[in-house]
């Protein structure tokens, strides 16, 4: 059996795949085993933010390999500790936990909000107020906080305490926020799973102001708007706001599994000793990958990001058979006239690799992709759309 028979035979059937098989990469450029090319524009789902085999992130692991690849969290390592360091002094945040995933990060961020209120107000005190056509990880606590249906349908009872808002309608959080005992509101600036939706400023800054006055936390998901996407370093600084908690992972890796929960001075010292833990959380091969990783995010890379989504979003906002283009950064939905995915199907027959949310084709690629790849692609994503 090839591979994609062995796959179909032995991985459980979570997975809708494409029927390409990856062998290797360099750089915003994929190859399958028969040397097709392909221009990656999903860099594994918002993962892989200086694209494949990346040297600078290939090297900060293998060095990092031939020291020790694990200790636990009962010792301390260099990698962890400026890893937290680093992303504290980039966002002026005080505290970092780190888990293995988005979804473990959230988790964190929901204890967080819940042992402050209970803290300051009492335990009733421990609904969070999320957003419709939200996403916020696949464990039974984050398919609870995530404001979409289809999530929820084959898994009841989902965990309590969570209220679903309307996004963009200040006065609905305000409701949610009179009805229910509420320790925290959790956002994502750019809705992605929901359809690469940005919120409105006046209604994030709203939300900012509300929990302000209420002494509730403001918790912000940057899972997959983080780390550089949406062209500042997280996606809540193009909103000039700060929340209390900010979590995310994806991009913070590059390629190896992290996510942190990031704390400032009111939520720093929430948890104490035994609240939380992971076995692998703060990894050290993970961790100086990430290092690489946010490293290289500086002021010359986020205009790249800028520039290279004014040209997208420029560029297919008037083609033909496209209805709309939404988002932020390098972080892109595509509404077409075509069903989306007879688009995405027909850009992978051309060599180019899309996503989707919802009905829109979805784009998310390496953040240094270069511009002349980058140009390449959106030509042969707007042949599809034109058919």
């Amino acid at each position: 059996m090839n591979n994609i028979e062995l796959d179909k035979n032995y991985v459980a059937n979570t997975y809708a795949r494409f029927p390409v098989e990856i062998s290797h990469g360099k750089g915003s450029l994929m190859y399958s085993p028969d040397g097709k090319e392909y221009i990656d524009l999903g860099s594994g789902i918002g993962v892989t933010a200086f694209g494949a085999a990346d040297e600078k992130w290939v090297e900060a692991v293998t060095a990092q390999l031939g020291k020790v690849q694990h200790t636990s969290n009962l010792y301390y390592t260099e990698p962890c500790a400026v890893l937290a360091k680093t992303l504290c002094e980039r966002t002026g945040m005080k505290k970092v936990f780190f888990a293995n995933s988005g979804a473990e990060a959230n988790e964190c961020a929901i204890k967080v909000a819940r042992k402050y209120a209970a803290d300051k107000k009492g335990k009733d005190y421990n609904v969070i107020v999320t957003l419709k056509n939200s996403f916020h990880g696949r464990t039974l606590t984050t398919l609870a906080a995530t404001g979409q249906d289809k999530f929820h349908e084959l898994f009841q009872p989902l965990t309590g305490g969570f209220v679903h808002a309307t996004a963009n309608d200040i006065e609905s959080v305000k409701t949610a926020v009179k009805d229910n005992k509420v320790c925290a509101i959790m956002i994502e600036c750019v809705q992605g799973e929901g359809g690469v939706i940005a919120l409105d400023k006046d209604f994030v800054q709203g939300i900012k102001e509300i929990c302000d006055k209420e002494d509730i936390l403001f918790v912000v998901d940057e899972v997959q708007t983080g780390n550089g996407r949406t062209g500042e370093l997280y996606a809540y600084m193009n909103y000039g706001v700060k929340p209390d908690v900010v979590t995310t992972a994806k991009g913070l890796g590059g390629g190896l599994p992290i996510g942190c929960c990031m704390m400032n001075d009111k939520t720093q010292n929430v948890l104490g000793f035994g609240d939380h833990g992971s076995t692998y959380g703060g990894n050290p091969v993970c961790a100086a990958g990430a290092i690489s990783v946010i490293d290289r995010i500086d002021a010359k890379l986020l205009d790249e990001v800028k520039a290279k989504s004014k040209y997208i979003f420029d560029t297919l906002s008037s083609a033909k058979g496209v209805v709309s283009v939404s988002g932020m950064g390098l972080m892109v939905g595509i509404k077409t006239e075509r069903a989306a995915k007879d688009v995405i199907a027909e850009c992978m027959d051309n060599g180019v690799l899309c996503l989707s949310a919802k009905d829109k084709v979805r784009l998310l690629p390496a953040l240094n992709i270069p511009m002349e790849t980058l140009k390449k692609a959106i030509e042969i994503i707007k042949t599809a759309c034109a058919k």
